[in-house]
């Protein structure tokens, strides 16, 4: 199974994980809807829904490009009443988009912590009460989500808890839509990598180059996405998966393929435990100072 002519609804998208899964995507022919803020370029990142699309296209998929705030419930419902439009249907929806800040208690400005709650967590709501009715129709229907695997030890939270609660907010809609929706063949499922990915909000929000040359590639999560969103729908929900588990079990084997240095110490995610054996550079975390 492949995607070829199947409609993906994907929050953010224009850069990093959202726009790897996109592309992998569209190698196979499928309607990427990139809907996201970024309309006009931004220094500290890469890309725009602009760009993405015309990436999107050039991979020979076909692009939809919608500036949208996924906070905001008229604009998403807009959003997804053009993908009907213009596509006919929606076959997957990504949540992607996210919000970071990884300070403590006494440095997180309420501000922030509204943006990192309204986009991680009501956002994967807005989109999925949204492009739900048509899931339903669906033949595959897919919700797949990147938030990590759900856990109760405060270690996971103590760092950074608005944003660790934002994500696992997240995790939480994974877990709550999977239950509500078990018997109408929708799999709902997080995704989350083993290891930092080189993504913007790596660079300016973690470590800077020094932290990418830690990181793996975008694409490490996108052939897992590719790999879960392929599968009967009916076969899997309700799962939290972390990347190279997923690509172990499609047989893939080399994952220096995904090393953006190679050879390179790899960082171990903030949200997951490091394998025996696993190289890390631990001291990029601890002594990052977040924007």
């Amino acid at each position: 199974m492949d995607l070829a002519g199947k409609t993906i609804f994907m929050s953010g998208g224009s850069r990093g994980i959202g726009l790897a899964i996109a592309l992998r995507a569209a190698r196979d022919g499928a309607n990427v809807v990139i809907a996201a803020k970024t309309a006009d370029p931004d220094p500290r990142l890469d890309g725009t829904i602009h760009t993405a699309a015309a990436a999107v296209e050039a991979a020979g998929g076909n692009a939809l490009p919608l500036v949208v705030d996924i906070r905001d419930e008229e604009r998403v419902k807009d959003a997804v009443a053009r993908t009907i439009e213009v596509f006919g249907g929606i076959d997957i929806l990504v949540n992607n988009a996210s919000a970071i800040r990884l300070t403590g208690t006494l440095n997180t400005p309420v501000k922030r912590y509204d943006l990192m709650h309204g986009v991680n967590g009501r956002g994967t709501f807005v989109c999925a009460q949204a492009c739900l009715p048509h899931l339903l129709n669906a033949p595959n229907p897919h919700i797949l989500t990147l938030s990590p695997p759900l856990v109760t030890d405060a270690k996971w939270f103590k760092d950074f808890p608005a944003y660790a609660i934002a994500k696992y907010t997240m995790s939480l809609f994974t877990l709550a839509l999977a239950g509500e929706f078990k018997d109408r063949g929708v799999a709902v499922n997080s995704l989350w990598p083993r290891t930092a990915i080189a993504t913007a909000a790596v660079r300016n929000e973690i470590g800077g180059a020094k932290m990418i040359a830690a990181c793996r590639k975008p694409e490490i999560v996108a052939d897992a996405a590719h790999y879960i969103l392929t599968r009967p729908s009916r076969e899997s929900s309700g799962k939290f998966f972390l990347d190279d588990e997923v690509l172990l079990a499609a047989g893939v084997r080399d994952f220096s393929q995904y090393d953006i240095e190679a050879g390179a110490a790899l960082q171990t995610d903030l949200f997951v435990e490091a394998l025996p054996g696993m190289l890390q550079a631990d001291n990029l975390i601890k002594t990052a100072k977040p924007s």
